[in-house]
């Protein structure tokens, strides 16, 4: 073998380099390699260090402070001249050296200097061969002779309140701070604690718990969350079978509807821990404070599993990554996000806790958040129907003594488009109306009384000039009027030329049935039912007010949608070219072409001009039904629905309908129609 022959060829490749390797070996033992790290010192020593350190620089200020200050040495003669001026406190004498204060400061200038300086603290030198009968002197002047050191330490107790107190006092401050921030960071969040979660815990033995007796209306969607409270009760019959619960439930739908109620439905039956917390609760101004909370609301939740996280409104952190809104940044809102998504699937499983969240904008929600493995199960909780608003006032009228009168049903049946949250402030505003009226029960007329505030607002108390309240008639009934002749409308409910809240006057519609879809025919007979009161002003006065605006601004929004969203315009066809109400791009960015949006503004207006003037054709051709409607309202300012029919002559069963007013189709998430279909003229704003 040549001898420059390599000697240990199986423990080293010919073309590695020599040394420790560039990498770390996972689950290697501790000082593996040559270039393992020192060990360090303990803690204990380096704080041992640093305090005795802080202790010797307290004690070399304290000598300082503590020191007396300097005295002056002054000759002997200007002391016995100011002993003479009486102006002499105290002396003491050690051999002789005599120190000691004068009563008031005295200017002295030293001998061989030509500035003079203030002196009240002394000291001079007696000459041997002095023959002034000093004592005899400074006993006339009554001054006192001590024996006693002059510039003798302080106690002892107070140069170790001195000289040590103020570290000692600094290093217990900085014990209970790093002790908090223990704390802290052991519950999930640092900074003593202000990292920890703020959700609130509602124990199965705390008292009452919600349960779906307490849900109603949205049957279909307790169904979907019955699996998760059955599962919570019984895990080993779905373990059993490979079945695992879902790790997170979206519960999504316009506000109101019984989001929240319901989470808290699922942890009462489930009677399992149930926290609950709203998203923008994560939030705050110091970074990573979210993150932190996150990570103590999970691990907590684990440590009482199996439990229920409900967060509300999870659209305030869980918005998109890499919007307009982020501009590329890793902000508090973004990491908050990414701890939610590790948490919820991570490599560390959150086995036993499931997830609740609700949210008003689910499609503005991140795409991570949404996937299986996450929220696995998205359920649309949807305004209730005509049973479902049966059953929600037959719970919100439980505690509330109804009188026998009172139908629910047809109370139902008036109130399309309401959710759980608006039924139950009805039931709460009839029985705050039956108690100022010195009832006993609530009535049918509280509850209608309380159904027309909530709808057509308060009655304001302001006078209109008879001109006024001419014109306004004549605008309520044109609305009216083209209502019920309008083919495939909805009945007119009542009318009014009371002020309420914003308008003068107001006209009330509702369908007698639940709608979930809008024909063309349909809408355009709404657009020309909110047209009415300005072609009946044109009409009858020949000129227009401001009354219409909020007639035209529904007009507007009504015809734009149809051309832009719902693709009933034969020159813009079946696309949608505009986003949906509330989700417009804030810098106009939203990818329509000019031309196109041109276009859109020529239909639009196309289909208010034609409208417009059918409305006035049917005004003109119907004029002295809308007088005697009119002049029936300027005498009762209110009629209802049987009273208005026949004060314009109309039989209400073979009518071609009414247009349902205030009702704007697409801004309700839901299939169903919008609360409150008013119209009316309004105060100029």
């Amino acid at each position: 073998m040549p001898a420059d022959a390599p000697q240990n060829n199986s423990s080293r490749s010919p073309d590695r380099p020599a040394g420790p390797p560039p990498w770390r070996v996972e689950g290697a033992p501790p000082g593996h390699g040559s270039d393992s790290p020192k060990k360090p010192r303990p803690a204990w020593m380096r704080f041992g260090w640093m305090l005795v350190v802080l202790l010797a620089l307290n004690w070399i200020i304290s000598s300082f402070l503590l020191a007396p200050p300097a005295r002056t040495a002054v000759s002997y003669t200007f002391f016995t001249t100011q002993v003479t001026a009486n102006n002499v406190s105290e002396i003491t004498s050690t051999g002789d050296t005599i120190e000691g204060t004068f009563r008031k400061k005295t200017s002295y200038t030293p001998s061989g200097e030509t500035k003079a300086e203030d002196v009240d603290r002394f000291k001079t030198q007696r000459p041997s061969f002095a023959d002034d009968r000093l004592f005899a002197a400074l006993q006339g002047n009554n001054v006192p002779v001590n024996a006693n050191p002059p510039d003798a330490p302080a106690p002892i107790w107070q140069q170790l309140l001195v000289g040590f107190g103020p570290t000692i006092l600094l290093v217990g401050l900085l014990v209970w701070v790093s002790r908090r921030m223990a704390a802290g960071l052991g519950g999930g969040g640092g900074l003593g604690g202000f990292g920890r979660s703020r959700a609130k815990l509602y124990q199965p033995e705390s008292g009452p718990r919600t349960t779906f007796a307490d849900v109603a209306g949205i049957e279909e969607v307790e169904q979907e969350v019955t699996e998760i409270v059955d599962f919570l009760r019984e895990p080993e019959k779905y373990r059993k079978l490979g079945a695992q619960i879902p790790h997170g439930v979206l519960l999504s739908g316009p506000p109101g509807t019984g989001k929240t109620l319901l989470a808290r439905a699922v942890a009462g039956e489930a009677q399992v821990p149930f926290f609950s917390i709203s998203a923008s609760e994560f939030i705050e101004m110091i970074v990573g404070v979210g993150a932190s909370r996150v990570r103590d609301l999970f691990d907590t939740a684990k440590k009482v599993a199996p439990s229920i996280i409900f967060i509300d409104e999870l659209d305030a952190i869980g918005r998109a990554r890499g919007g307009a809104q982020s501009l590329g940044g890793n902000d508090e809102r973004e990491q908050t996000l990414n701890q939610i998504l590790t948490e919820m699937d991570g490599f560390t499983g959150a086995e036993g806790v499931v997830v609740l969240a609700a949210t008003n904008r689910a499609e503005i929600l991140d795409a991570a958040l949404l996937r299986p493995g996450r929220f696995d199960r998205r359920v649309t909780v949807s305004p209730p129907d005509l049973v479902g608003r049966r059953k929600i006032l037959e719970v919100h009228t439980r505690g509330v003594p109804v009188a026998p009168g009172v139908r629910l049903q047809d109370l139902a049946s008036a109130t399309p488009g309401m959710v759980g949250a608006d039924l139950k402030n009805l039931v709460n505003e009839a029985a705050l109306l039956a108690a100022r009226r010195g009832h006993t029960q609530v009535e049918t007329p509280d509850f209608t009384d309380a159904l027309e505030k909530i709808m057509l607002g308060t009655v304001r108390g302001i006078m209109l000039t008879p001109d006024e309240k001419e014109r306004t008639a004549f605008h309520e009934s044109g609305h009216a009027l083209l209502g019920m002749l309008t083919p495939g409308a909805d009945p007119v409910r009542k009318i009014s030329i009371i002020p309420r809240g914003q308008a003068l006057g107001v006209t009330f519609q509702s369908p007698a049935t639940d709608r979930y879809g809008y024909s063309a025919k349909y809408l355009r007979g709404r657009i020309i039912g909110a047209l009415g009161g300005r072609a009946a002003e044109e009409v009858v006065f020949g000129d227009m007010t401001t009354g219409a605006e909020s007639d035209l601004d529904q007009v507007s929004n009504i015809a734009r949608q149809m051309v832009g969203r719902w693709g009933m315009s034969e020159a813009i066809g079946p696309v949608t070219v505009l986003p949906p109400p509330g989700q417009e791009s804030p810098l106009g960015l939203d990818g329509v072409a000019p031309a196109t949006k041109e276009l859109i503004d020529a239909e639009v207006r196309k289909i208010v001009d034609s409208c417009y003037a059918e409305a006035l054709e049917l005004l003109g051709s119907h004029r002295p039904q809308l007088n005697q409607l009119a002049h029936r309202l300027l005498e009762s300012e209110t009629l209802d629905e049987d009273d208005a029919y026949a004060a314009a002559g109309i039989d209400r069963e073979t009518a071609p309908g009414a247009v349902a007013r205030g009702e704007t189709p697409g801004h309700n998430p839901a299939p169903g129609l919008p609360v409150a279909p008013v119209a009316g003229q309004s105060t100029p704003s």
